[in-house]
């Protein structure tokens, strides 16, 4: 099994650029995962944001974690929990609105950081959404346009953490899911591992290293790209000891937005594979991933199929 993809960001400003790139594309092709270190977020900041997430998992999400669990009987299950995740949550929205100010037991500074994480997060997103044109042939700002709706994108982070499990076995941190929106950064933990993704029919594990950002494609980018980029099944697996921290910030289309494959690439395709993929309102193909988030994607995409004849290309056509 070939190495997981490591990107050095600050190798795309200078002879190794090229390089870079076609790092990056072959990610993107064969992987659906890539991590970047030297990706512009100081080192600073990151180590901020993770004292302040674990502190706040201990002083206001613990005990509650333990309530749960006792509440569900879980501490001694003996067959495998299908329809339940061993982890610990809560999300902030920070695109088109935030939510920041009504989350509730945050710290001032807690609040204040995460909202200085996210402009950055927010920056590094649309950035390698470019990286993503540059190599597809698409013009640059193509993929923040047809992200873009009325109102911009969907911005947010769920904030995680997977406490030590008596029976990771039995139970998963979070059960395989292909994550249905755009570019997801991952800050996660460097010290208790648990992510881990499928390639070749073999689940890999996603290495924690210190101070990167891991990113995946979601299932819009595979969407515009006509199934050249894929989004790929992952999973977080239970461990017994350490508790994992996980900061996934999704940066996703806006509700109606509408989603079709990008009709440059289109144009390079073999007359059989012109268009593979529906054309939908983002917030429609959210509604149907509600429900089926942990199935097989492909009958997402053909349930779109069958509602597309109603949906008009929208304001981002010419883009």
């Amino acid at each position: 099994m070939a190495n997981f993809p490591l990107i050095n960001m600050e190798n795309l400003n200078g002879a190794e650029r090229a390089v870079t790139m076609e790092k990056i594309n072959e990610a993107c092709e064969n992987w659906g995962f890539f991590e970047l270190v030297n990706h512009g977020i100081s080192h600073e900041l990151l180590d901020k944001v993770e004292k302040m997430t674990k502190d706040h998992y201990k002083k206001c999400m613990e005990q509650r974690f333990k309530e749960m669990v006792a509440a569900k009987a879980l501490e001694g299950v003996k067959a495998e929990v299908t329809d339940m995740d061993w982890e610990s949550t809560f999300f902030l929205r920070h695109l088109p609105t935030s939510n920041i100010s009504e989350i509730p037991d945050l710290e001032d500074e807690y609040r204040e950081l995460m909202k200085d994480f996210a402009g950055k997060l927010e920056k590094l997103a649309e950035e390698l959404l470019d990286l993503l044109c540059e190599n597809l042939g698409l013009e640059k700002g193509y993929l923040k346009k047809a992200f873009y709706g009325t109102k911009g994108p969907n911005f947010g982070t769920k904030v995680s953490n997977y406490p030590p499990c008596p029976t990771p076995d039995l139970i998963k941190g979070l059960r395989a899911h292909t994550d249905a929106g755009g570019i997801i950064l991952l800050f996660q933990d460097d010290k208790v591992s648990g992510l881990q993704l499928l390639k070749d029919g073999e689940w890999v594990d996603v290495p924690p290293m210190r101070h990167s950002i891991v990113i995946n494609l979601g299932d819009q980018i595979e969407v515009i790209t006509n199934g050249k980029y894929k989004s790929v099944l992952h999973r977080v697996i239970a461990q017994t000891d350490g508790t994992r921290m996980s900061l996934a910030s999704f940066y996703n289309p806006g509700n109606d937005a509408v989603i079709y494959p990008a009709p440059v690439l289109l144009e390079k395709e073999p007359t059989e594979k012109e268009q593979s993929y529906p054309k939908f309102v983002f917030d429609d193909y959210m509604k149907l991933y509600a429900g089926l988030k942990f199935q097989a994607k492909e009958p997402r995409f053909e349930a779109m199929k069958a509602v597309e004849a109603n949906v008009s290309l929208g304001p981002v056509a010419t883009v």
